[in-house]
This record gives structure tokens, C-alpha cells and sequence, in this order.
């Protein structure tokens, strides 16, 4: 089959375009036909290297995490699809690869696609879905009448994130440029800062979370505006203890990661707040629970640029080049 591979980790010019092996299907695998698959700042960290340590991956590999497409074979314990469903999904992070004309993954982690979206659409979905959900459902438990500020409200998690967070009940504030108001308010946000005239900590106060997608010294000013007791999950900063153990982590890795976060963690202490951070995992039931949402008309898919699958390079480029104008890009088969 056709894939884009990186040969060795690095910048752009380690990912080509060439004929891998099609994928084995296990007995609990289901083999899809990609239709469409989405770019994420995710699949240009791991090209890079960037995650390696915690994430590694032997060159060469195939390139992706998202997906939407056709299931063309089962395997013999599959249950929940049949050849011809019509499937999204993001993969386990050891089974990615979806910048590909097939691949094989585990039942699990599948769901039927939305039927109001496109191909297109729903590939732009999973992975920012599943970090949205993980993030104000799971960890967050965001309830009606709580605070919370998200930043990049335009940006890929952001635009799904704002209007699940609606959902919830909560009131948001969110940073984005004076540019993409408009969007970012259609989406449901209450507040809007623009980050490049104002200083959110000085506007926001007494909030009960914040999604940090930004990191850095952003993350750091986030403290300020959480009331105690409150939480800062972020998908951008260091990783902390909790994730190390849910690695499985040796020792020593496990002291490494706590020492990234050491800093940001003393420093929520010192503000009674808590620090959390979230690598998004695979999983068909969350999907399931956005199919609803988004066939419900309560969360909507928003897509900056459609490449043709032969452009996949561009596309990449064109995320990391800081040309996407809101939400996700997405490369579409032929």
C-alpha cells in the first residue's frame, strides 16, 4: 500500500512518500480503508524526535493519528463492526500510522462515524475530540456554573473543547486573536482575550480550570487565574509522576519525567491549585459519546484546509509553518 514513512526522525525532509506492507489484521483488529486522516502538532513532534524517550517509534514508520474511512476486513473475535461500516478513529500510539491507504486496529478503539459529517469532517475529530473529552470530562469533571479558560480557542482542541465545555454548563473564556472573535464566540465562548493586546491574567480571576494547549510561559500565568483548589490540565506542558506511572515507566524514566514537572507542580502548590498533565489515549466509548454530540447538532468539526493525499508533505508544512487560519487540516484519499 501507499503511506507516507519517516525514515529516520528529523525535519520535513525525513518523511517520503512509498509502498510499506499492508497490515496485519489480528483477530480483534478491524482493516480500514482510509478515506481521509487529519495533521496534528502530534505527528510533527514524533517526526521530530521530540517524544522518543516516551513514545519511540523505529524508523521507518508510517506517519498519523487520525482517521476516518470504509472497514474492509474483520478479524475473527471482531463483535462491534462489520465489512462496509463507515468508521473514524484515532489509534493506540503504538499502533499509529494513519497518513496510509489502510490500517489494522483494535476494535476498541473505533467508532461508527457521525452519519452529519463528511469523511473529511469526521477525520478531523478523534484525537482533539478524545483530548477535549479526557480533559474537561475525566479529569476536569467540569460541572454547570464552573469557570474555565482555554486557550488557542481556535486552534484544533480549542474549537472542540469551547463547545463541549458549553455542553457541560460551564461558563468559558478563551485567548485568540482579534481575527478569530467572531469564530471563537459562534463556537460558545463567553470571553474572549486577545492574546496579543491583553494580558489574560490580569482580565481573569477566580477561574475553577484551565486547558493549557500552549505551554511555556503561558502555562505559568495560567496559575494566576485559578481560585484555590482549582486545576490547570495541560496538553503542552511537562509531563508529571501520574503519567510516568500510567506509562509504565522504569524507575529512572519515572524520576526524569517528575523532575520535568517538578517546577510547574511546586509552583501550583504555592497558587493551592493543581497542575495535571494529559497525553490524549485511544478509545472507541468516548468516541461513541461525541458521535452523539456531534449528531445532535451540539459540537460541530471545524477544517482550516483539505490536501490531496499526495500533498501530505504540504500539509504537514503547512501546520508547521503556522498557516492554519482555525481548527484541523486534513488530507483526503483520491
Amino acid at each position: 500500500m501507499k503511506a507516507f514513512v519517516v525514515e529516520r526522525y528529523g525535519g520535513a525532509d525525513t518523511v517520503r512518500a512509498g509502498d510499506v506492507p499492508d497490515p496485519q489484521v489480528g483477530d480483534h483488529d478491524v482493516l480500514v480503508r482510509i478515506h481521509a486522516a487529519s495533521v496534528n502538532p502530534l505527528d510533527l513532534k514524533i517526526r521530530n524526535g521530540d517524544l522518543k524517550v516516551i513514545l519511540p517509534h523505529r524508523a521507518p514508520f508510517v506517519l498519523g493519528n487520525d482517521l476516518a474511512g470504509t472497514v474492509v476486513a474483520v478479524g475473527a473475535r471482531v463483535t462491534r463492526f462489520a465489512v462496509g461500516d463507515e468508521v473514524y478513529a484515532h489509534p493506540d500510539q503504538n499502533r499509529t500510522g494513519t497518513f496510509a491507504e489502510l490500517i489494522a486496529i483494535h476494535q476498541d478503539d473505533v467508532a461508527t462515524k457521525p452519519t452529519t459529517l463528511t469523511m473529511e469532517e469526521a477525520a478531523s475529530i478523534p484525537l482533539v475530540g478524545l483530548t477535549a473529552w479526557q480533559a474537561l470530562v475525566e479529569l476536569a469533571d467540569l460541572r454547570p456554573g464552573q469557570k474555565i479558560l482555554i486557550h488557542a480557542g481556535a486552534g484544533g482542541v480549542g474549537t472542540i473543547a469551547i463547545q463541549l465545555a458549553k455542553h457541560l454548563g460551564a461558563s468559558v473564556a478563551t485567548t485568540a486573536s482579534a481575527t478569530k472573535t467572531d469564530l471563537v464566540k459562534d463556537l460558545g465562548a463567553d470571553v474572549v482575550i486577545d492574546y496579543q493586546k491583553e494580558a489574560f491574567e490580569t482580565n481573569l480571576h477566580d477561574y475553577d480550570v484551565v486547558l493549557d494547549t500552549v505551554g511555556g510561559e503561558t502555562l505559568d500565568r495560567s496559575l494566576q487565574v485559578l481560585k484555590p483548589g482549582g486545576t490547570v490540565i495541560s496538553v503542552a506542558g511537562p509531563p508529571d509522576p501520574t503519567y510516568a506511572r500510567e506509562l509504565g515507566a522504569n524507575p529512572v524514566i519515572r524520576l526524569a519525567i517528575a523532575a520535568l514537572s517538578f517546577r510547574i507542580r511546586r509552583r501550583a502548590r504555592r497558587h493551592q491549585v493543581t497542575y495535571s498533565f494529559l497525553f490524549m489515549k485511544a478509545s472507541g466509548d468516548q468516541l461513541r459519546e461525541l458521535t452523539a454530540l456531534i449528531d445532535a447538532g451540539i459540537i460541530r468539526p471545524v477544517v482550516d484546509r483539505v490536501f490531496d493525499f499526495e500533498q501530505t508533505r504540504e500539509a504537514l508544512a503547512h501546520l508547521e509553518q503556522g498557516r492554519t487560519r482555525a481548527g484541523k487540516v486534513v488530507v483526503r484519499m483520491k
